[in-house]
């Protein structure tokens, strides 16, 4: 079984190993399933679940496996797997899953609380993590699926589905009063996600871009911003309206000089990415007060009590549909062959150098 480790400490640093102490021959325990990765996607979105592994308990999910893994695990991916050997017998050999994956090839899951949409990892060691995490859609169930849209969904559901969240946050909020939303790093696909939120909202404030000199022309090109500006250019945002920031950068360099400008018209700034995780100086001008780390595993059990599990599908569903085919007109799909694939484009994300326009398929 091959598994791609980084280390937890400077996660630069990787290596495909082949973790033979969980060896696709080794007999499963009864009421366990053994499911063969077939495909993930691979985002800045989990370069952050590496820097903040230890915070937010990212490393907990998937144990690296092999020989001298202190210091080493395995940070979580987002794909298909289906299943090639059960021991639960609601669960058989042939069903797929869409969900929460190691960047490996295979992984034992125990299934809890099945039904004929999704099962629950049970396993101890995943019992005291988000409750969304550990859930894992049975799509050979789902009413119309169709697995031609697999690699749109695995790259832009975990990624719009903050974008929702943060968007029916910012709408219980009355938008904190503002008449604009900054969002940093408007190049993201979360950032995207957003921005399609508020444009389709007609009560939402105005979506600002704040982006890279490199992504200018693409930010624009979208039609979704009512105006983009570059991180060297904040002073041409208007300072004299209430504004809320939605940060998905984490480069406190930069919101520092945004909240400087805004002064008290900064109502909220909400922090949500590190797009620009290796640029994480102080920064001066941050009013700490007035900024909050947004975690949309906790919305998504919230509305899971207010709507309920059909009721929160239903809504979400709706919106990644819209989301996904508006995104399919500039998305380009980029396949990389294999875990030793992603070893060789793995530089390239942690470094921003993936053009925003592509995604990231891996298939194993």
């Amino acid at each position: 079984m091959a598994e791609f480790q980084i280390r937890k400490d400077e996660f630069t640093k990787y290596r495909v190993v082949d973790a033979a102490s969980t060896e696709t021959s080794s007999e499963l325990a009864d009421g366990v399933i053994r499911v063969k990765i077939e495909r993930f996607a691979f985002t800045a979105n989990n370069v952050t679940y590496a820097v903040t592994g230890d915070r937010l308990g990212y490393w907990h999910f998937f144990p690296p496996g092999g020989e001298d893994t202190d210091g080493w695990g395995m940070m979580p991916v987002w794909g298909f797997a289906e299943v090639v050997e059960s021991r639960a017998s609601e669960v058989p050999v042939g069903d797929r899953l869409f969900g929460y994956f190691p960047p490996a090839n295979y992984l034992d899951l125990t299934p809890t609380r099945v039904t004929d949409q999704r099962i629950i990892d049970g396993a101890v060691h995943r019992a005291k993590l988000p409750p969304a995490y550990n859930s894992y859609s049975r799509v050979n169930a789902e009413s119309g699926y169709d697995r031609a849209m697999d690699n749109l969904r695995m790259l832009l559901w975990p990624l719009h589905i903050t974008s929702f969240c943060l968007w029916d946050a910012l709408q219980d909020k009355d938008w904190y009063e503002a008449k604009q939303v900054v969002i940093v790093s408007a190049s993201s696909k979360t950032s995207i996600g957003l921005a399609y939120a508020l444009d389709d909202d007609a009560a939402a404030p105005a979506a600002i871009a704040v982006t890279s000199e490199r992504n200018l022309d693409f930010v624009k090109k979208l039609k979704v911003y009512e105006q983009s500006v570059t991180y060297q250019a904040l002073s041409e945002i208007d300072a004299t309206i209430p504004t809320v920031i939605v940060d998905m950068s984490g480069n406190r360099e930069i919101l520092g000089r945004l909240h400087a400008h805004l002064g008290d018209n900064m109502k909220r700034c909400i922090n949500v990415g590190l797009t620009h995780w290796d640029d994480n100086k102080a920064g001066d001008g941050l009013i700490a007060e007035r900024s909050e780390i947004f975690f949309a595993p906790s919305h998504i059990q919230q509305r899971l009590q207010d709507w309920g599990p059909d009721g929160f599908a239903k809504k979400t569903a709706t919106f990644m549909h819209q989301t996904a085919a508006k995104s399919s007109s500039w998305l380009q799909l980029r396949k990389i062959d294999g875990l030793t694939g992603l070893a060789d484009v793995y530089e390239e994300v942690c470094a921003g150098r993936i053009p925003a326009d592509q995604g990231l398929i891996i298939e194993l």
